[in-house]
């Protein structure tokens, strides 16, 4: 039976929990309605699925983003006061600071680079211990980006650990939750004394850094950003770099497969592109992302009352069997001469990165992940008894071992 055009009378905030990932593939897959409704925290919630939805979804004339960010994600996640709370004229003169130091070849090779360096060194060390994946790339993607981003370390491995703990705690109660809190509120107790630091000439930003373009930057009212905005979005660089972790740990799990392995082991630039696109699509990250409705409006027909909560399906998208061939298999070459539609691929949200809130660090994940993956692929290792399941009750999921990795040999390069 299609479900009611009002909100559910039954609040489904404890089986979102319960089920994480699968509640509104589930929930879509019971009705025949273009939307599904729900009732979130007290709140009429409809989600919307499909291209089409990307596309209406991302239009600030029917959603916008800025007063549907839960306090506790913004607590731990995304930081008060961040780009991602803004909407507007505001939200796009904050945005094209992160798309000016976050997009083009020079941007993404100086990423790329300096991660590749860390990784080198990192990897120096494997031999003779056990690696847990997971931890290892979160320490070099945090000693690489911030050797870029021009922000000096004390010690990288505790802020490692912080920005872990911030991503891994944002969907969640309880400790994770709790630890998240503290290592937000550390963080940008730090960045904000460096941002001070650099505006009272006690500290230096290295020229064209990220750190000086952070620093320097005004909004749309003309005034710099206060120093705790600031650190806030020092922290929305380095932080979703760092996350790139999980999709780390996930390349060795799909490893695991000889032929996928083999297929990142040559010098096939294509397939490395290829095999990031199907880690991004196959392995789960962001199970939605959300929104609020301006006004009222009709979608297929169902209408959306004003101020609802408005939900898109990223996980769901990215599994859809009207989309993908094969939906629930590992299959890189299906983007072999075939990269992704801007809104059909959708592991870090859709629309259009210039104007809207699409992640403008997404070419930097994929050319990461293309560099590290083949990396990983050409070390010897063995892959010991573990714990590899992926719950996907838990958000954000990831690899309950952490991918650990024994017996670790470097090859010698060769000439």
């Amino acid at each position: 039976m299609d479900e009611s055009r009002r909100a559910p009378l039954a609040d489904s905030s404890l089986a979102l929990l319960a089920k994480g990932y699968t509640w509104l593939p589930d929930r879509r897959r019971r009705t025949t309605a273009p939307l599904v409704r729900a009732r979130l925290m007290g709140q009429h919630a409809v989600a919307l699925h499909g291209t089409g939805a990307v596309r209406f979804f991302y239009d600030e004339q029917h959603v916008e983003r800025g007063s549907a960010m839960p306090g506790p994600v913004l607590s731990t996640l995304f930081g008060h006061g961040a780009v991602h709370t803004l909407d507007g004229l505001r939200h796009r003169g904050r945005k094209e600071m992160f798309l000016s130091e976050l997009t083009g070849p020079k941007a993404v090779a100086g990423v790329v680079d300096e991660v590749a360096a860390a990784w080198e060194e990192a990897v120096r060390s494997w031999p003779g211990r056990r690696v847990v994946l997971f931890d290892e790339a979160s320490r070099v993607l945090t000693r690489g980006v911030c050797r870029w981003a021009g922000i000096p370390l004390d010690d990288a491995d505790a802020l490692a650990r912080d920005l872990v703990a911030m991503v891994d705690g944002f969907a969640t109660a309880g400790p994770r939750h709790w630890r998240a809190r503290r290592a937000r509120a550390r963080r940008e107790a730090w960045l904000g004394r460096l941002v001070e630091d650099v505006r009272a000439g006690t500290a230096s930003a290295p020229d064209g850094s990220v750190l000086e373009a952070v620093v320097r930057h005004r909004d749309s009212d003309g005034r710099l950003l206060d120093p705790r905005t600031a650190a806030v979005e020092l922290l929305n660089v380095i932080r979703p770099t760092v996350a790139v972790c999980w999709f780390v740990s996930y390349a060795g799990h799909a490893m695991r497969r000889p032929d996928v392995r083999d297929g990142l082991r040559g010098d096939d630039a294509a397939y490395a592109v290829a095999f990031a696109h199907e880690l991004r699509r196959f392995y789960p990250f962001a199970p939605f992302v959300g929104g609020r409705a301006v006004t009222d409006l009709d979608w297929h027909g169902e209408p959306i009352p004003a101020g609802a909560l408005v939900l898109l399906d990223l996980y769901g998208q990215n599994h859809d069997p009207g989309l993908w061939d094969d939906p629930y298999a590992f299959r890189p070459e299906r983007f072999l001469g075939h990269p992704p539609a801007r809104d059909e691929l959708i592991p870090q949200g859709g629309g259009d990165r210039a104007t809207g809130h699409r992640c403008p660090g997404e070419d930097i994940t994929v050319a990461l992940l293309a560099t590290l993956a083949p990396r990983l692929a050409r070390l010897e290792y063995e892959v010991p008894e573990q714990d590899l399941r992926i719950p996907l009750n838990r958000v954000p999921a990831r690899v309950r071992s952490g991918f650990v990795l024994d017996a670790v040999r470097v090859p010698v390069p060769v000439g």
